[in-house]
C-alpha cells in the first residue's frame, strides 16, 4: 500500500469539488504530521480565497475518516494528515507477510558495477576510506535485493612509483621480517619508514627507481616482494571490512595492476581514433565542455612525458573492460566529489572513443566528508588521518560501555555483542541517513543517542517490535496498543505486559539499553 497515492487518490476529487477541475493533491510527508498537502496555497491565489479557507472546504469534501486519525488545517493552509494506527497495523502485518517486505524484483535486471573503498596497498585505511565503503555497500546490497546482478569491484591501489621504494625497503628488511611486520597490521609504520629512508638515503632513491622498472618489465624476484605487499595488505583490509560487517570479499580486489596490459592498447585507440593529443611532453585526450579557469581546454593525462600511464588511461581501461568484459550495463564510482570533474571528463573521453553509450551508463556516486567538532576535516591529536580501526573501535567501546552502564548486570559476551551491533550500526547510520553530498559532524552523542533519527533507536525499535511479535498465538507482526502508541510519539516503554520474552540475547538486551 502507497500512502502518498492512497491520499492523492482521495483528495484528489475533494479538491476538483472545489476547484471545478483537476488538483494535484500534492501530498507529501510532514515533520508535524504523517503526511501534509500543500496544494490549498496555489489553489486559493487561483481562486482568489483565503488559503485557510479552502483547506477547510477540501476537507468537507474529503473521505478520509477509515484512514486518517486525524486531518486539519494547519499555518497559513496546509492540510495536515495523521494516518490511524490501525491502518499502520493493516498494513505492517500485510508486509510482514510478504518474504520481500512489499518490494518486488526488477522485470528489467541489469548487470550493475560497484566501484568502492579502494585502499591503497602498503596504507591503512582512514576514515576518508568510510564513506566510500559504507555506501557504497549500501548500493550493492539494494541492488542485490531488487534482483540485479551485482558486480562488486574494490579498485586498489596496487601499482605505481611509490612500490619500487616499498619493494626495496622490503628486500631490505628481509621477506620473513617484513612478512612479520606486515602481518601485525601496522601498514603505515611500514611506509612511513619507506619513506623516511627514500627521503634521506640518495643511494635507497637509486635502488627505489631500477625496482620500479624491475617491476613494470616483470622481473620474478621483484614481483613475488610486491605479491607479498599486496597479499598482506588485502589480509589487513578483509579484517577491516569484517568488522565493519560490508559485504566486499577476496574475490572482489581488483587493484590497478589489473589492467596493466590493457594501457597501451587504450593510448593506440585513442590514436587511431584521433582523440590523442600531444600537449607539451604528455599525450592528453580533450573531452569536449571541459575548460579551466583561464578558458583553456582541461587535458586527461593518458600518458606522461617519461612514458608512464596517468590514471586516466586507467580509469578509462577499467570502464572498457567492465562494459565489454563484464556486460554492465550501469556502473557506479563511489568516490569523494573532490573528484567529481575527474570522472566527468573519464565518462565523455569514454563516450567519445565509443566505449561507453546505450545500454550502458556510468554514474560519479560523489559524497562529502567527515568532519570534526571544529568543522575542519577529522583528524586525530597529532593532526593525521583517523585510522579507520580505530574510529570503529572506539564506536564499539562507546556502545558497550552505554549497554554496561544502563544494565549493570550484563554479562561480557552480551555486552560486547551489544556493543559491536550498536557501535558499527551508529557509525554506518550516521553516514547513510545525512545527505550523502554534503559533510557532516562526527558527533558520538548524537550517534549513540536513544532517542531521535538515529541507529540505536532503530535498532530498538526493531527489538521491541520483535518481542512484541512474539507472544504464544500472536500473528507475526501484531503489536501490543501501547507500544504502537509509544512508537508513534517516539517514545518506547521501558516495560510492556503484553511482550513475550524472546530467546534471541541481542533482542533483550537491546531492549535493555533504553
Amino acid at each position: 500500500m502507497d500512502l502518498e497515492k492512497l491520499l492523492s487518490g482521495r483528495l484528489a476529487p475533494a479538491f476538483a469539488a472545489v476547484a471545478g477541475g483537476p488538483v494535484d493533491p500534492l501530498v507529501r510527508r510532514s515533520a508535524r504530521a504523517d503526511f501534509q498537502s500543500d496544494a490549498p496555497l496555489a489553489l486559493a491565489r487561483r481562486l482568489g480565497r483565503p488559503p485557510r479557507d479552502v483547506a477547510a472546504a477540501v476537507l468537507e469534501h474529503a473521505t478520509l475518516d477509515d484512514i486518517c486519525v486525524s486531518a486539519e488545517v494547519s499555518g497559513p493552509g496546509f492540510l495536515n494528515l495523521t494516518i490511524a494506527d490501525r491502518v499502520l497495523a493493516d498494513l505492517t502485518l500485510g508486509l510482514a507477510g510478504d518474504a520481500r517486505l512489499g518490494v518486488p524484483s526488477t522485470a528489467a535486471p541489469q548487470t550493475v558495477v560497484v566501484d568502492y573503498s579502494a585502499p591503497n596497498v602498503a596504507k591503512e585505511m582512514h576514515v576518508g576510506h568510510l564513506r566510500s565503503t559504507v555506501i557504497g555497500d549500501a548500493a550493492a546490497r539494494l541492488l542485490d535485493w531488487l534482483g540485479h546482478r551485482v558486480v562488486r569491484v574494490n579498485h586498489l591501489g596496487d601499482w605505481g612509483t611509490p612500490f619500487g621504494m616499498l619493494i626495496e625497503h622490503l628486500a631490505d628488511l628481509g621477506e620473513a621480517e617484513a612478512a612479520h611486520e606486515l602481518s601485525m597490521g601496522d601498514l603505515d609504520a611500514f611506509y612511513r619508514a619507506a619513506r623516511v629512508k627514500f627521503d634521506g638515503d640518495v643511494a635507497f632513491q637509486e635502488r627505489s627507481r631500477l625496482r620500479v622498472v624491475a617491476l613494470q618489465g616483470g622481473d620474478e624476484r621483484t614481483l613475488r616482494l610486491w605479491r607479498l605487499l599486496v597479499e598482506q595488505s588485502e589480509r589487513y583490509f578483509l579484517t577491516v571490512y569484517d568488522l565493519l560487517d560490508v559485504t566486499l570479499s577476496e574475490g572482489d580486489f581488483r587493484g590497478e595492476s589489473a589492467y596493466n596490459n590493457l594501457l597501451a592498447g587504450v593510448v593506440d585507440d585513442l590514436e587511431r581514433l584521433g582523440l590523442l593529443v600531444a600537449s607539451g611532453s604528455a599525450d592528453c585526450v580533450f573531452p569536449p565542455g571541459f575548460v579551466g579557469r583561464n578558458g583553456e581546454p582541461l587535458p586527461l593525462i593518458v600518458r606522461k612525458s617519461d612514458g608512464g600511464y596517468g590514471y586516466p588511461a586507467t580509469d578509462l581501461a577499467a570502464l572498457r573492460q567492465r562494459v565489454d568484459d563484464l556486460g554492465a550495463t550501469r556502473l557506479l564510482y563511489v568516490v569523494g566529489l573532490p573528484q567529481r570533474q575527474h570522472f566527468a571528463m573519464v565518462f565523455a573521453a569514454a563516450q567519445a572513443a565509443g566505449w561507453l553509450g546505450p545500454p550502458a551508463q556510468a554514474e560519479h556516486v560523489g559524497f562529502g566528508s567527515i568532519l570534526g567538532a571544529d568543522g575542519r576535516m577529522l583528524r586525530s591529536r597529532a593532526g593525521e588521518s583517523v585510522k579507520l580501526v580505530g574510529l570503529l573501535e572506539e564506536a564499539i567501546t562507546r556502545a558497550s560501555d552505554l549497554a554496561r552502564s544502563r544494565n549493570p548486570e550484563l554479562g561480557p559476551e552480551a555486552v560486547t555483542e551489544i556493543g559491536r551491533a550498536v557501535g558499527i550500526g551508529a557509525i554506518k547510520y550516521a553516514d547513510l541517513c545525512t545527505d550523502r553530498a554534503k559533510d557532516y559532524v562526527l558527533d558520538w552523542e548524537r550517534m549513540l543517542a536513544l532517542d531521535g533519527n538515529t541507529a540505536p533507536y532503530l535498532q530498538y525499535a526493531y527489538a521491541r517490535s520483535g518481542r512484541c511479535s512474539g507472544g504464544p498465538g500472536r500473528t507475526r507482526g501484531w503489536m501490543c496498543p501501547s507500544c504502537w502508541r509509544s512508537r508513534r510519539s517516539g517514545r518506547w516503554r521501558s516495560s510492556c505486559s503484553a511482550s513475550a520474552p524472546r530467546s534471541s540475547r541481542s533482542s533483550g538486551a537491546l531492549n535493555s539499553i533504553n
